[in-house]
């Protein structure tokens, strides 16, 4: 048999065990305001006879109307947001806000493919706001559990709905704008590596009818501003210049480039426009698998901006600017915490060229 829960020792305990009034023991805890040494050494020792640790958090959270927690909901597994390091430093400027605010973060994970299993764990959870903050779906069951509670809302594009307040990147303008500079430098055949469209979406090559099926807004998006530059036709696997991955990572960006870059040289792409960093460090693995050089044989460009401390290089890439993303969110949060609702914003992004384009070869 379990051993009974001992109910917890309460301020008011402490200070009849020290001999003085509960507020006189609330000042020795809270340190704000003047207590005589010897006074504050009896209420110290009753603490630790009793057990007493401080005021409960939870009575604490609902005199004030607020649970101190703010959720942040990430699409898939966690494993996978820790991996991608624009993911980490857009949690890295939130969570610096927050620590100001002061609030805390509880991560939860939401099944890409069953988005509503996550609703259960939100329903037990109090959450004083909830952030959407990396790529997911436009429609998101979660937003009108959350509406339905009263819960502040803040997203970074997704998912779609009045009630969440957006800090959006335009993702097909940003797309055209990276894709403009390869063509730019002379390179008409040129591929497009994409995030997943779909949660089921599998590496391989991909049709321009499928961004018609995406749910996924910011690889379709993107995907819609390369093809603003580059027109490719609607047919059997986009004329084999279309490539999508199940995870948008190094591992399935190189297994998708194995199959845009292993051709005869006619019909081999001179870049490839990748839809993330860590995808274009795929792209730049099967380039070296398979002989071919970067940039000289083929350019490649990335998208976010993160750190590559492993690559020599310095990539062509669109910047995010995670980490004053992640604190731009943090800085909205806090206005819904306050009861005001911001206005809707623009995230900024940025072309940085880098090592791995230039012209193409003769």
């Amino acid at each position: 048999m379990s051993t009974p829960r001992q109910p917890r020792a309460t301020l008011r305990a402490v200070a009849e065990a020290a001999g003085v009034s509960t507020s006189t023991a609330s000042l020795a805890f809270s340190g704000k305001g003047p207590v005589a040494p010897q006074t504050l050494e009896r209420v110290l020792a009753a603490a630790a006879d009793l057990g007493y640790t401080g005021p409960d958090p939870l009575a604490s959270s609902l005199r004030h109307g607020r649970s101190g927690i703010v959720g942040v909901i990430v699409e898939g597994r966690l494993l996978h947001a820790f991996r991608d390091p624009f993911a980490v430093s857009v949690l890295d400027g939130l969570s610096q806000v927050l620590d100001e605010i002061p609030a805390g973060m509880l991560l939860i994970a939401q099944h890409a493919g069953a988005p509503e299993k996550a609703i259960p764990q939100l329903s037990a959870t109090a959450l004083d706001a909830v952030v959407f903050s990396l790529c997911g779906p436009d429609d998101n069951p979660a937003v009108a559990h959350l509406a339905a509670r009263g819960i502040p809302m803040l997203g970074d594009g997704s998912p779609a709905g009045p009630e969440v307040v957006q800090l959006a990147l335009d993702n097909r303008a940003a797309g055209a704008t990276i894709s403009r500079h390869v063509r730019d430098l002379g390179h008409h055949r040129v591929a497009h590596l994409m995030m997943p469209l779909r949660p089921d979406s599998a590496t391989g090559l991909a049709d321009v009818a499928d961004l018609d099926r995406a749910t996924f807004a910011d690889s379709r998006d993107r995907a819609r501003g390369f093809l603003d530059v580059f027109d490719l036709p609607a047919g059997t696997a986009g004329d084999g210049l279309l490539a999508v991955t199940s995870l948008p990572d190094v591992e399935q960006g190189a297994t998708a480039a194995r199959l845009l870059l292993d051709r005869p040289p006619p019909e081999r792409p001179t870049a490839v426009v990748a839809q993330s960093d860590l995808l274009a460090m795929g792209v730049v693995r099967a380039a070296d698998e398979l002989g071919l050089r970067v940039p000289q044989d083929l350019s490649v460009t990335g998208f976010d901006g993160v750190e590559l401390p492993w690559f020599a290089g310095t990539l062509t890439t669109m910047d995010q600017h995670g980490e004053r993303k992640g604190r731009r969110l943090g800085e909205l949060l806090r206005q819904l915490l306050d009861g005001d609702r911001p206005d809707d914003e623009a995230a900024p992004v940025a072309l940085r060229t880098g090592s791995t384009t230039m012209p193409p070869p003769a």
